[in-house]
C-alpha cells in the first residue's frame, strides 16, 4: 500500500527531525531515578536544551527548561480565540536502558518492498514474524542498524508534536492556547515526579507515545514495584556446613517460584504479570526487584500478596534467614478518570477519523506520562506515533504513520478552535 501522506508538505521535515532526534543519546538510568535524581542522566539535559532552542526558532517565546529538565512551552491563543479551551501535548525525551541507545545509526528504507531486512549482528526484520511490517509495503520506514534500539519511543512523538507546531505557527492557523511538555525519565517510571503541574492551564492533554496507526489508549496497567531483600549468613564455603545461608540461593529460589504462566513472555491483552527486572547481591545479602502489572486493582492486590507469600515461604525454608518486602506504587489505570470526561476521548476519535484513519482502542500494556498526569487530575489519553517493536534492536518506525500523527494533532487543535 502506498500511503498518500508521504506527499504532504510537512513529511520531509518530519523525517529530518526524527532522524536528528534519534541520533541524540538520551538513555535514562532507573537506579539513579529510584534514588530521586531527575533527570537520571545528564545527557537528557542536552536534548532538552536543543528542543527548547528549536521551539524558540519556531517562534515560541514562552519556553522554559525547569530545574528537573522538563521542557515547557506555551503558545498563546491567536486573536479572537482567547476563550478556546487550552489543550496540552506531551512526549518523553529518554529512551530505555534495556538496549543501548548510544550512537544510533538509523536506516531509511524508501518504498519498502515487503522483504526481510538484514541488519548488523545477524538482526533481521522479518515480515513473516512481524505482521505490522507487512502493512508497511510501499511506505518509507526507519530501522536501526541492528546494534542499538531506534528511539521512536518516544522521539517519534516529539517529532510529531514539533512538526505540527511548525505547521500551526508557519500557517498562522487560528488556535486556542497550546501547551507542550517534553519530560525526562518516563522509561524509569519517574517521568511525572517533578512535572510542574501548577504551570499547566490545560484541563485536557494528550500524549503521543503509542504505536500502531489509529491506536487510541485510554486505559493502562496498574503498576507496582516490589523490592525483596534476602539476608543470609555468610561463611567460608570450605566450612559452610551446616550453618551457612546463601542469600544468592534464596533470591534465585524466590524467582523460581514466581508463576511461569504469569510472566510478560506468556501474557498479552488484558493479562497481568510478575516480571523480575533485577537481581543483585552477595552471599550475605541479595536483592530481587520485580514489577507487578495488572489492569484490575483487586488482581493487583492478589499479586502483592503472592509476592509476600513466596517471600515468607523462602524465609521459612532457610532457617536463620530474613526476608523483607517493600511494595511501591508506580502508577494507576487511567481508565476511570479519563471516562469521567468523555468529550476528551470523543475529540480524539473525531481527530483520528478526520485524518482518514480508523480509530482502534487498545489497552496500554504499560503506562505513560499521561497515566500519571491523569492521576494528578488532568485527563490524558495516548495517541499512536507509528513506532513498532519498542525497546529492541528490531525497532522500526513508519513515516506515514508519523505523518498521520501530525495530522491528528492538527485536527485536535482545529476541533478545539471550533468550540469558540
Amino acid at each position: 500500500m502506498k500511503y498518500e501522506t508521504l506527499s504532504l508538505s510537512f513529511t520531509p521535515a518530519l523525517l529530518e527531525r526524527f532522524l536528528c532526534y534519534v541520533k541524540q543519546w538520551t538513555t535514562s538510568d532507573s537506579s539513579r531515578a529510584d534514588q530521586g535524581f531527575t533527570p537520571s542522566t545528564d545527557r537528557q539535559w542536552d536534548f532538552a536544551k536543543n528542543l527548547a532552542e528549536e521551539l524558540k526558532q519556531l517562534g515560541v517565546t514562552d519556553v522554559t527548561v525547569t530545574d528537573h529538565c522538563y521542557v515547557c512551552a506555551r503558545i498563546p491563543a491567536t486573536a479572537g480565540m482567547e476563550q478556546v479551551p487550552a489543550v496540552g501535548f506531551l512526549a518523553h525525551m529518554d529512551t530505555t536502558e534495556e538496549v543501548s541507545g548510544k550512537d544510533v545509526q538509523p536506516q531509511v528504507i524508501e518504498n519498502y518492498d515487503g522483504k526481510a531486512i538484514n541488519l548488523k549482528e545477524s538482526v533481521v526484520l522479518d515480515p513473516e514474524l512481524d505482521p505490522k511490517l507487512k502493512t508497511a509495503l510501499g511506505d518509507t520506514i526507519i530501522t536501526t542498524d541492528g546494534t542499538t534500539l531506534l528511539g521512536a519511543d518516544d522521539k517519534a512523538g516529539i517529532a510529531i508534536i514539533m512538526t505540527a507546531l511548525s505547521q500551526i505557527l508557519g500557517d498562522n492557523t487560528p488556535h486556542g492556547t497550546i501547551e507542550i511538555i517534553f519530560s525526562p525519565d518516563e522509561e524509569t517510571g519517574h517521568g511525572m515526579d517533578f512535572v510542574p503541574v501548577e504551570w499547566i492551564t490545560a484541563k485536557q492533554c494528550y500524549t503521543f507515545d503509542g504505536s500502531s496507526l489509529g491506536e487510541i489508549e485510554d486505559e493502562c496497567f496498574n503498576a507496582w514495584k516490589s523490592e525483596i531483600v534476602f539476608t543470609g549468613k555468610s561463611k567460608h564455603p570450605g566450612t559452610a556446613r551446616p550453618d551457612m545461608v546463601n542469600a544468592i540461593t534464596m533470591a534465585s529460589d524466590f524467582v523460581s517460584f514466581l508463576p511461569k504462566h504469569e510472566a510478560p513472555e506468556t501474557t498479552d491483552k488484558y493479562l497481568g504479570f510478575f516480571c523480575p527486572t533485577e537481581i543483585s547481591g552477595h552471599m550475605e545479602e541479595a536483592k530481587v526487584q520485580l514489577i507487578l502489572r495488572d489492569f484490575d486493582r483487586d488482581e493487583m492486590e492478589r499479586r502483592k500478596q503472592t509476592v509476600d507469600t513466596i517471600a515468607a515461604a523462602i524465609m521459612a525454608k532457610y532457617k536463620g534467614s530474613k526476608v523483607t518486602v517493600t511494595h511501591t506504587m508506580q502508577y494507576l489505570n487511567m481508565k476511570e478518570k479519563v471516562q469521567q470526561h468523555p468529550h476528551i476521548t470523543a475529540n480524539l476519535v473525531k481527530a483520528v477519523e478526520m485524518a482518514g484513519v480508523t480509530p482502534v482502542f487498545t489497552p496500554i500494556r504499560g503506562g505513560t506520562d499521561g497515566s500519571r498526569l491523569t492521576e494528578m487530575g488532568i485527563p490524558c489519553p495516548n495517541i499512536f506515533t507509528g513506532g513498532h517493536n519498542y525497546h529492541s534492536r528490531v525497532e522500526w518506525a513508519s513515516l506515514s504513520e508519523m505523518a498521520y500523527g501530525v495530522q491528528t494533532m492538527l485536527n485536535l487543535v482545529a476541533l478545539q478552535a471550533d468550540k469558540e
